[in-house]
């Protein structure tokens, strides 16, 4: 699953004395905030007159622009960070399904990114259950020369403490066994497809995949108790080099300018809708904050860049172009901390990758409590993979934001799918995502001392185990350590 901040829940906590006094500049944020800002407004704007923000399209260019023009109109230095990279978009897709090879009728389905430019692939359609390699070893070779069908969350009745990995761990597994062809099922009512990489790698896998709705699935997961079902994938897609900009801008710190606190969140959509709650309300969210420095004329010690990043929904391509920039550059040992907002919405207390950050971040917590008691100043130990923040915990750079709000108007089941649409969001989230997190980035920028440091390579293997990261970053051939 992404690093999705907002989803998690968690009671109050004491505060501790506040180590750093903000509490005059929170008022100011908050303020701001509550009576001028554009976030929602913006938001409206883009998905009205771009639509969706696919990496790599017409509107995604127009969506790279929008936000620079924004930014730039707030008084920012603002620059375009140009990557080029292999991309993918879908052309056409037809699943059907039936109780011999001659005898299909069509189901709705979705192709999944990264499945092969063409794909025309016919056999019989085996139930490999949650899709894990534990489904796969109890039955050795089932899936050889077949189509696998994988419930894609965790599957109701399934044994407690059962994990759930990413669709394209669940399709890596599938091809290591010698599956010709993947179909899972979503796991949201109404058969609501959701699409989303398939592909660990961000490249093309070898075999098409595709999701089918809930009610379908369970159907067809059903009759393959009483007879064998076939299935034929027949799909056309594009896959070719794109070029694509994350949008940069820059708030230079006037004692530490050398130690960067980047706030990032994804621009991109895909292209089933406008993207409006993933990642509009994350990105949005933090091309206002930017505003709201500007407007109350923020300093701050170090230097904060406000980034947009292009291409998270096919492989978070551009921050690990991000993260390449900065080694090429040899900038990587200023990255202090990450603030990453992916479908955050209305946080209720602050995580971190790292513990060390618990006093810090409560702290300040207890400051933004007293302005309003709907922060609960929560803090969340949470280190996890999917979004824009993973290439930078990847190379030990601390990473953080916000948690423990719900997703407004039960959108979290429309979550890739095209149901994801401007009505969905609620503008006072919105704004409480913008007030909280600006303060924490201001904060963050000013203070003192950080106590965390980049990790060692030493440190960062134990990090990711201790995080149970290692089991998934070697399916994705991410696994960097030998033993």
């Amino acid at each position: 699953m992404k690093y999705l901040f907002s989803l998690l829940l968690l009671c109050s906590c004491i505060p501790v004395f506040a180590q750093d006094h903000f509490f005059s500049t929170f008022s100011a944020i908050n303020a701001e905030v509550q009576s001028h800002s554009k976030a929602y407004s913006n938001l409206k704007e883009a998905t009205e007159t771009i639509g969706h923000r696919l990496t790599g399209s017409a509107n995604g260019a127009k969506a790279e622009a929008y936000a620079y023009s924004l930014l730039k109109s707030y008084g920012y230095e603002v620059k375009y960070q140009p990557f080029e990279v292999e991309s993918w978009s879908r052309i056409s897709n037809e699943t059907t399904i039936g109780s011999s090879p001659d005898q299909l009728q069509k189901i709705s389905s979705v192709a999944l990114a990264h499945s092969p430019v063409k794909a025309d692939v016919k056999a019989e359609l085996v139930d490999m259950g949650n899709g894990l390699e534990a489904d796969y070893q109890q039955t050795a070779d089932k899936v050889k020369g077949k189509i696998a069908l994988v419930y894609l969350g965790v599957l109701p009745g399934s044994p407690a403490g059962t994990p759930s990995l990413h669709r394209s761990e669940k399709t890596a597994i599938a091809i290591k066994y010698g599956a010709v062809g993947i179909m899972m099922i979503n796991t949201v009512k109404n058969n609501v497809l959701l699409t989303g990489t398939a592909s660990v790698t961000g490249k093309l896998i070898p075999i098409p995949a595709v999701c089918i709705g809930l009610e379908d699935g369970m159907k067809v997961k059903e009759s393959l108790k009483i007879q064998a079902r076939f299935a034929r994938l027949n799909m056309t897609n594009f896959s070719g080099m794109i070029k694509a900009r994350n949008v940069v801008a820059s708030l230079k710190g006037s004692s530490l300018p050398a130690e960067k606190i980047v706030v990032g969140g994804h621009l991109d959509s895909w292209d089933l809708a406008t993207g409006a709650i993933d990642n509009g309300i994350g990105s949005f969210a933090v091309i206002d904050m930017a505003r709201t420095f500007k407007a109350l004329k923020l300093k701050t010690k170090r230097t904060v860049e406000f980034v947009l990043f292009m291409g998270e929904e096919e492989g978070l391509l551009g921050s690990k172009a991000y993260i390449a920039d900065a080694l090429k550059s040899n900038t990587l040992g200023q990255l202090r901390f990450m603030l990453n907002y992916d479908m955050t919405n209305d946080p209720k207390g602050f995580l971190s990758s790292r513990k060390e950050m618990k006093d810090l971040f409560t702290s300040w917590g207890s400051d933004i409590n007293k302005l309003d008691t709907g922060f609960r100043n929560g803090f969340l130990k949470e280190a996890g993979l999917h979004s824009d923040h993973e290439p930078f915990m990847l190379m030990g750079i601390p990473v953080g934001g916000g948690f423990g709000g719900e997703l407004p108007n039960q959108s979290g089941q429309f979550y890739h799918s095209n149901g994801d649409v401007f009505s969905l969001v609620d503008e006072q989230g919105l704004k409480n995502t913008v007030r909280y997190s600006a303060m924490l980035a201001y904060a963050l920028a000013n203070t003192p001392e950080i106590p965390v440091t980049r990790q060692s390579d030493v440190a960062l293997k134990a990090f990711l185990k201790e995080n149970n990261l290692e089991l998934p970053l070697k399916i994705a051939g991410e696994w960097k350590w030998k033993d």
